[in-house]
This record gives C-alpha cells, sequence and structure tokens, in this order.
C-alpha cells in the first residue's frame, strides 16, 4: 500500500508558452494527466489562444504556429475546467516554478487566485540521483532510458515526467521517493502577516529582493542567483541564526527586482544597501572614509607603511588593502606583523623613538635599528602584503560587461572603469547616451568615490573563469 504521500493527487502537468516571462507572455498549450496511487485516472489536453504572436523560434521549437491556435480556446475559457482538474491536487512540473507562475499570471489576468503545493521533478531527480550533474528531460530520458513523448509538445513532456516518475518508484522504491517529495513539499513557515501565497510569485531568476516591515520600513536587501529560493531559505524552520529568524517573522512585505545575471545583482545590492541603509543590512553600508597603505622607502632605504584615506585609479596597484575603519586596519597588521615578524615601527604599529619594542622581544629582526639586510627586509615587506595589493585595472579605459539572460530576455551593461561601478544600462545605445568619455573625466577627478565592496565585486567577478561575461572596451 502507498504512503500517505504517494497516495495524494498528482496533476503531472506541461506548458507551451510564446516566451520565458510569465508577465509578458502567454500560455500556448496545456497537456496533463492527473494520478492516483501511480495510476493515471484523467488526461486533458488544450491549445490556448494567446492573444499575440507566437515568434518564429518558439515556433519552430514547439510545432506550434499562430495559425494553430488561431482558433484554439482563450484562455478564460477553459479556466474553470483547467482549475477543476487541478483542485486539492500536487502541481507537478519538470521546473515546476516556469509553469506554476505562468499559471498564476493567466488566472490573475482573469481577476482570479489560483494555488497549490508544487513538486518539481528537476528537484526531485537531484535528490534522488546526486550523482549526476544534468537534470534536463533530455538527460533524464537519455539516462534512465525513458519511453518519451514528443519532445516540446505539452502531452509529450507530460509523458516523459510520468515516465521518469515510475522510474524511480521502481528503482529507488517508494520509501525513498516518499521522503524526498516530503522533503521538497514541505513549506515554510511563512510570518502571519505574509499572504499565503506570498512566494508563488516570486522568480528563478537571479536579482535583488528586499524585505519590507511594519510601517513600511525596509528591513533587508539581498542578493540571489534565484530569488524564489533564496527568499524561501529565510522562512525555513532550520534558519542558522536568532537574529534571522526574528529579521524573517517581522516580514510584512517581499519586494524584487530581476538581473540578467549574477554580477548585475551584486551590483544592485549594493548600491541599494548603501542608498536605502535597511535595517539589518551593516555590514555593506557606505563610509565615511577608506583606509589603505602604500609602501614607501624611509630614509635609509627601508620599506614603511604609509596610511592612505584615498586610492588614485590609475595606480591601484601601488595600493595595499581596502578597510573600513582604522581599528580594524591596524587589527589586519598586526596579525600581518605577527605572522611575518617584521618591524612593528614600519609598518606603523609602534610610535616609539629608537628600536620598536618588538625588537626588545626578539620578534623584529632589527631593520628599525638598521640591523636587519635592507634588501631582504624590503623582500619580506612585500611578500607579507602581496596578498593585500589591489588588482590594477587591465584595460585602457572603461568597459562595458554585459549579462543577458534568455530565460526573461533582459539585458544589462554594466559600465566600469578603474573598479568603479559607473552605471548599468540596458541596450548599446543606452552606453552610447551615457557618454563614456565624459563620465570616466568626472571618475578620474573624483566624482566617484572608489568603493571597496564593489571593488571586491567586479575583480572577483571579472576575474572568474566561470563567469561567461560579454566584456566590450569603451571607445
Amino acid at each position: 500500500m502507498m504512503s500517505n504521500v504517494l497516495s495524494q493527487t498528482y496533476v503531472f502537468i506541461d506548458l507551451e508558452t510564446t516566451g520565458g516571462s510569465p508577465p509578458g507572455d502567454r500560455i500556448i498549450e496545456i497537456g496533463l494527466k492527473k494520478v492516483i496511487d501511480g495510476q493515471v485516472v484523467d488526461e486533458w489536453q488544450s491549445l490556448v489562444n494567446p492573444q499575440q504572436t507566437i515568434p518564429p523560434f518558439i515556433e519552430n521549437y514547439t510545432g506550434i504556429s499562430n495559425q494553430m491556435v488561431q482558433g484554439a480556446p482563450l484562455f478564460s475559457a477553459i479556466a474553470d475546467t483547467f482549475k477543476s482538474k487541478l483542485e486539492g491536487a500536487v502541481f507537478v512540473a519538470h521546473n515546476a516554478r516556469f509553469d506554476y507562475s505562468f499559471v498564476k499570471s493567466e488566472f490573475r489576468r482573469i481577476n482570479e487566485s489560483f494555488s497549490a503545493k508544487v513538486l518539481c521533478t528537476v528537484k526531485l531527480s537531484r535528490q534522488l540521483y546526486p550523482q549526476y550533474i544534468k537534470h534536463s528531460m533530455d538527460a533524464l530520458i537519455a539516462r534512465h532510458n525513458l519511453a518519451a513523448g514528443p519532445r516540446h509538445r505539452a502531452m509529450g513532456d507530460v509523458d516523459s515526467m510520468l515516465a521518469f516518475f515510475l522510474h524511480a518508484l521502481s528503482e529507488c522504491g517508494k520509501g525513498e521517493v516518499e521522503g524526498v517529495i516530503g522533503k521538497i513539499l514541505k513549506r515554510p513557515s511563512l510570518p502571519s502577516y505574509l499572504p499565503p501565497d506570498s512566494l508563488d510569485e516570486l522568480p528563478q531568476t537571479s536579482g535583488v529582493y528586499r524585505f519590507f516591515g511594519e510601517g513600511d520600513v525596509l528591513l533587508y536587501v539581498g542578493k540571489a542567483n534565484n530569488i524564489y529560493q533564496r527568499v524561501m531559505s529565510h522562512f525555513m524552520s532550520d534558519h542558522s541564526t536568532a537574529k534571522g529568524v526574528v529579521m524573517s517573522q517581522s516580514v510584512r512585505r517581499i519586494e524584487w527586482t530581476e538581473t540578467a545575471g549574477e554580477l548585475g545583482a551584486l551590483l544592485l545590492e549594493l548600491q541599494q544597501i548603501k542608498t536605502l541603509k535597511p535595517v539589518h543590512n551593516k555590514r555593506s553600508r557606505s563610509v565615511n572614509s577608506l583606509h589603505s597603505y602604500t609602501l614607501i622607502p624611509n630614509k635609509k632605504g627601508y620599506l614603511t607603511l604609509q596610511p592612505v584615506q584615498k586610492v588614485d585609479v590609475t595606480r591601484l596597484h601601488e595600493f595595499y588593502g581596502l578597510f573600513k575603519t582604522k581599528k580594524i586596519a591596524e587589527k589586519a597588521l598586526q596579525g600581518i606583523n605577527s605572522t611575518n615578524e617584521l618591524c612593528a615601527k614600519l609598518i606603523g604599529l609602534d610610535k616609539g623613538q629608537g628600536a620598536c619594542f618588538q625588537y626588545k622581544l626578539g620578534r623584529c629582526k632589527g631593520a628599525c635599528v638598521g640591523e636587519e639586510d635592507m634588501s631582504r627586509y624590503n623582500l619580506r615587506m612585500q611578500i607579507a602584503f602581496h596578498s593585500l595589493q589591489l588588482k590594477k585595472w587591465p584595460y585602457k579605459g572603461a568597459i562595458a560587461v554585459k549579462e543577458y539572460q534568455s530565460f526573461i530576455g533582459k539585458t544589462d551593461i554594466h559600465i566600469i572603469y578603474g573598479w568603479i561601478h559607473l552605471a548599468t544600462v540596458n541596450s548599446d545605445v543606452e552606453v552610447d547616451d551615457f557618454n563614456v568619455r565624459e563620465q570616466v573625466s568626472a571618475c578620474l577627478e573624483g566624482d566617484y568615490p572608489f568603493d571597496a565592496d564593489a571593488y571586491r565585486v567586479m575583480a572577483k567577478s571579472l576575474s572568474a573563469p566561470k563567469n561567461k561575461l560579454t566584456i566590450i572596451e569603451c571607445r
């Protein structure tokens, strides 16, 4: 006999659509099969008139033409039938948030609500078969030798999903499958102030989300590669910190902004934290001063550490470290000094006269009194501070970093110079309108402050080999 989880009603559903954005694109085909205790008890399919033109690449992808849907019913005409077949059932789909978001959007257009438990067969495959990297439907069909229906048609993809589900039950056993499904279907405990379907609207794309509390006070700004999953994690019962629990339970409203990629999300998160000053974002807030250092020889030729509070973007490689406060900077220097046995006087930690205090304890090799060989000491200084050396800007001028998200058809172009984020625009025309040369001149004159957090984000993102970013040098 099947367990309680597996004996629920499951509706395996697939949609074909005019594109990847639920707010603007529309459903053109629906296919579903209702399954109880592992048996198909009902099936239904229909073309849908999207009331908009199907793009050529979608026609080629699905085989569904504008002519085929011209005489098909509108979604509003089949909404009641569709809803009745899903009533009380678990909504099962491959990349389920995509299909679920489209269904909710269609019901919203006719001023009706829709909500259901959602089971994603991609997640099911990842949990049951973690040894594999790919979990697309094509990968599942090939890996498990499934008898697949016509690909990229609604009922064909439903048949493929159902074949995978039944295969998993047979291969992994009902107990294991039940446990994984129960874990996937487990909903986070939302604050009582949030509507039960608050998470249903969230996209599975990169971007920034914002939590608002009582009185519409901005509580928190966060970045995510998958907004839905990241926001959901805030409300899970096993949240890692008491502070996190208090914050998440104070949320009254959620907003979000989609981006074309991870770099855009990181930059937007920093910008909003610094300008909007959310209550619970402390680490990335703007600071009034920046503490860095340069290595300069003294009269005897020994390298000394000189503090500076403003970096020159044309000479970034001459600066070491980016610290938000003097206290943080000194703590870092103490650690470097302790590890490398440098001279506390030459790095500015000992202000006294004569030999430094560490020399008297045998922890300084005597550079402060000229006993250590100058060349040897200077080499040790350069090695000790190498990890703090800022990255030289590797381009002649500004660059345009282009990110594109095909799922939502969004382009972000980040204009950057000297590790300073000048702007993000959405087209090549906007890049031209921005007048890059003029803004670079303004940057050199100090109109754009050098931000340590933004520097770290961009330096890491642009140098990471896995980031397939399109980089164009601006003229």
